[in-house]
């Protein structure tokens, strides 16, 4: 017995699940996302900005002084701005390498220092921690090369752009982090050092495959979705201003903090929205396009290119004068073209 409407249904179940998949592979294979997985590992790449919440627990923990701490600090700045290293790799290896390499630095150099302070190794020497510190921060320059530099080659009409919110995300990873830390553990020092060694790592590991060169044209509307980034980066700035300066004023519970960090988490991963929006758009219109054959008009006098008519050369002073050397263009000086952008 045969059911009316069955094999229909089943086709259009079948055919959904296939625009469905079909959707998702076109936004996890694209470079739109591609971008945003660049923004939140951009988010993670200021670490060494927070260096003043945590740096009182490893004073008081390890029994330095302030000659002693400034030392340490030192040698957080020295690895965060050594990027020679991570260029010079980041020439001959995928992008994927120097991510995983600036994952596991992240991850060894903070964790060391959380079991220095929490006591579960012994005291370490100051040139042990000085060691930790730097290889930890130096995990920025590979994140920053890996992340950045992936997206400039994948999007070179828009580097501008693409530089200015990438850049623009990692001045308020510092921001970002904290609020989440308040959330999570209000004033609690030690697991600030434990979560900025996994979650750094955690991000650049779940992202190593999508962070890649992506060779594609242009899409007509692909400027306006760098725009939309860049007005949710200012409301997000807008947004954590507001609230430090309120924390400031007022004294914050913690489910006041985990308010304020629900709403920057929001603006922090609403690009992503505004990614599948996009993505959807030019989805719909291959589809219409593949389903509305009337839409392809192709014929054979369009398709067959009008050629001009070849007139054999004549003998005279005309072709002479074509071959002259002053017909050639001028050089311009480079005094006039030196501001001019590259092709």
């Amino acid at each position: 017995m045969v059911v009316p409407g069955c094999c229909g249904s089943r086709g259009g179940g079948g055919g959904r699940f296939a625009d469905m998949k079909g959707l998702t592979l076109q936004v996890l294979l694209g470079r739109r996302f591609m971008m945003f997985a660049s923004l939140l590992i951009m988010n993670t790449a200021g670490l060494s900005y927070i260096f003043g919440l945590y740096s009182g627990e490893i004073k008081s923990k390890l029994g330095y002084d302030q000659t002693t701490l400034n030392l340490i600090s030192f040698y957080q700045d020295l690895g965060a701005n050594i990027g020679v290293i991570s260029g010079l790799i980041n020439e001959i290896t995928p992008p994927w390498v120097v991510l995983a390499m600036g994952a596991s630095f992240s991850f060894f150099g903070y964790f060391m220092i959380w079991l220095s302070v929490t006591g579960r190794i012994a005291k370490p020497h100051v040139w042990q921690m000085c060691l930790y510190i730097c290889i930890g921060s130096n995990s920025q320059p590979f994140v920053n090369t890996g992340a950045l530099a992936t997206a400039i080659k994948s999007i070179p009409e828009s580097r501008g752009l693409v530089i200015g919110v990438l850049k623009g995300y990692t001045g308020l990873s510092g921001a970002i982090i904290t609020q989440v830390y308040h959330a999570l553990y209000v004033d609690d020092a030690k697991s600030l050092i434990l979560l900025i060694a996994w979650l750094p790592s955690a991000i650049c590991l779940a992202f190593l495959r999508t962070i890649r060169v992506i060779k594609a044209t242009r899409q007509p509307n692909e400027i306006r979705l760098f725009y939309n980034f860049l007005y949710i980066s200012l409301c997000l700035a807008g947004f954590l201003m507001v609230v430090i300066i309120v924390e400031k004023r007022v004294d914050f519970t913690q489910s006041e903090y985990g308010g304020s960090a629900a709403v920057v988490l929001f603006l922090l991963f609403l690009p992503l929205a505004v990614v599948i929006m996009d993505e959807y758009k030019v989805w719909k219109s291959k589809k219409e396009a593949l389903n509305d054959p009337g839409s392809l008009k192709i014929t054979t006098e369009e398709a067959t290119p009008t050629k001009s008519p070849v007139h054999p050369p004549q003998t005279g002073t005309s072709t002479i004068s074509l071959a002259e050397p002053g017909a050639e263009k001028e050089q311009v000086s480079c005094w006039k073209t030196m501001f001019q952008p590259p092709n």
